[in-house]
């Protein structure tokens, strides 16, 4: 996804498809804290407090640039790991965390600020898109039976959230390549689940003879 997306602006295509190898390796610390690796066991942030899931989820960028670092992984693909989810809301954990005090009756001791990963943002083009296709790539596993409309919306939804919440401020990236990124990725995502996506009946790909 991030390779397709990185080469039709011109960016380093090559970085984006390493740096996707790699991005997520601080997650082999903890792996049973993240939502891919929970197909069999039961989801253990349901025990614990949402703030200490919050410490631990952020805590993957910084321990992959660790790793990466101890194996002597060139600097900008370390940089990838960094900043691929920049100063991103964890939502989910804030509002939970919310709505525990509230129940509670207890007054809240923290604020959405509290709530996001460190940073940095991006500081280039393909550590923004490796961000990007990270999340669109996790938000179409979560849908059952995506139709086109869906998948573009979604694309165009998480790319302006990030785009409003300040997360390309820092890296060179136009309006007008994010719209190419999105086009891009809409592209590649219905070429690797186009057998998840519904299609309206006129618009199904023809099937190859050969």
């Amino acid at each position: 996804l991030s390779e397709a997306a990185a080469e039709a602006i011109g960016a380093n295509g090559l970085l984006c498809r390493v740096g996707s190898y790699y991005h997520d390796i601080g997650k082999t610390k903890r792996p049973s804290y993240f939502i891919e690796n929970q197909s069999n066991i039961e989801n253990p942030h349901d025990s614990i407090d949402p703030k200490l899931s919050k410490s631990i989820i952020i805590a993957h960028a910084r321990d992959g640039v660790e790793m990466l670092k101890n194996h002597n992984i060139p600097k900008p693909i370390r940089d990838i790991a960094e900043q691929h989810h920049g100063t991103t809301f964890l939502q989910y954990f804030y509002h939970k965390a919310w709505k525990q005090a509230e129940a509670a009756g207890e007054e809240t001791d923290f604020t959405e600020d509290d709530f996001r990963y460190p940073g940095p943002k991006a500081q280039s083009k393909e550590a923004a898109i490796v961000g990007i296709a990270d999340c669109i790539e996790a938000a179409v596993r979560s849908l059952r039976s995506p139709t086109m409309e869906q998948v573009e919306s979604m694309i165009n939804k998480i790319i302006k959230n990030r785009l409003d919440d300040g997360q390309f401020n820092e890296c060179d990236l136009t309006l007008k390549e994010l719209d190419q990124i999105a086009q891009t990725l809409k592209e590649s995502v219905i070429g690797i689940f186009h057998s998840r996506i519904e299609y309206p009946e006129d618009s199904k790909p023809k099937e190859r003879l050969a």
